[in-house]
């Protein structure tokens, strides 16, 4: 394929989602030291892409709020048509997206055969319901069609010291020392699919604190702050804090200092894996497409707890089966993974 001036990188779904595709932004800056790059996302995900030195530009494209409707829509295509981008590559297909780019008359539109791919110069046959690969891998199957082969899987995620000093100061404020040892925990998620029970969780963050000397360190959004409250109610330790509303490169900065994440299937699972902490991962729901497999973390020291429980079809929300999958995963396996992950640390 010809020399790329102008490169537009598009990816406009979730937190997780986005982390899993920095390392495309890596591998077009090493192909293409010369050119211009944008990524395209999401006003909630901005700051995975905002301080990547492989970048030049972060374009937020609003779908809820100002870019929202076809006259916004259509004049956010004629936003992208005034920076003459090459080539786009759509690593997560939706029908706004290909008619976008279509409209803002980009010569290269490389994308997945799903949700209105007949506005795409180049299609790829989508798989990834079929989950036979990572969504790192998948992504990369994009950038075949420039002839990048060599995948990379890893993830970047933009610290600086303004957000570490914060993030400092916090738990110095929650009587967190430098020198404890700090275990974050995530116990909300997208779906209740996705949730392992909070007793659960209050039960593993007392015995870390109690055999461990673990100072435990809630993460949740605004939304989640119920879960939170619920695993607190069910603990009878009290060496915890709860950080809630942290934005993103604060909760990295958090996530750096800490020992280890005890998480649902989540974004923070990614974040972590970016800033080179293990995760123990409490993974329900096996599906192809949907399974670790294809969404688990991204590294070798983190471990996935999930155990098959017979379900043919994950029903998600509507499960029939009182969340089985989720039920069948112990107290003692969580603590199990947590003493392996501090053995390979100390090791």
């Amino acid at each position: 394929m010809k020399s790329l001036k102008r490169i537009l990188i598009v990816r406009t779904d979730r937190i997780g989602d986005v982390l899993l595709s920095t390392p495309v932004i890596k591998a077009l800056r090493e192909v293409y030291p010369e050119s211009r790059i944008a990524f395209m996302l999401r006003p909630y995900a901005r700051e995975i892409a905002e301080g990547n030195p492989y970048l030049d530009e972060v374009i937020v494209y609003d779908k809820y709020g100002k870019d929202r409707g076809i006259y916004a829509g259509l004049r956010f295509a004629h936003f992208l048509k005034k920076k003459r981008f090459d080539a786009a590559f759509i690593l997560h297909p939706t029908n706004r997206v290909h008619l976008i780019t279509f409209l803002a008359r980009i010569p290269i539109r490389v994308g997945y055969d799903k949700k209105m791919s007949f506005l795409l110069t180049d299609r790829i046959k989508d798989s990834k319901h079929l989950g036979q690969k990572h969504e790192a891998e998948y992504n990369f199957d994009v950038l075949k069609a420039v002839g990048i082969k060599k995948m990379s899987d890893e993830l970047f995620m933009p610290r600086f010291t303004r957000d570490k000093e914060k993030v400092e100061a916090i738990l110095i404020e929650k009587g967190i020392k430098a020198g404890d040892k700090i275990v974050a925990v995530h116990p909300a998620a997208s779906c209740p699919s996705k949730i392992w029970p909070p007793e659960r969780f209050a039960k593993v963050c007392d015995a870390l604190v109690r055999n461990d000397s673990c100072k435990i360190v809630f993460i949740c959004s605004d939304k989640d702050k119920e879960i939170c409250r619920q695993v607190v109610s069910f603990m009878s330790e009290a060496a915890y804090a709860v950080f809630e509303g942290l934005k993103l490169k604060e909760l990295a900065a958090l996530l750096e200092k800490a020992r280890l994440l005890i998480s649902n299937d989540s974004g923070p699972v990614h974040i972590a894996v970016a800033v080179s902490t293990p995760v123990i991962d409490i993974f329900g729901r096996n599906q192809t497409g949907l399974s670790p497999r294809r969404w688990g973390p991204l590294d070798k020291k983190s471990i996935v707890l999930h155990k098959e429980v017979g379900c043919r079809d994950c029903l998600a929300h509507k499960c029939d089966k009182n969340f089985k999958c989720l039920k069948a995963i112990k107290v003692e396996d969580v603590l199990d993974a947590a003493k392996k992950i501090e053995e390979s640390i100390s090791s």
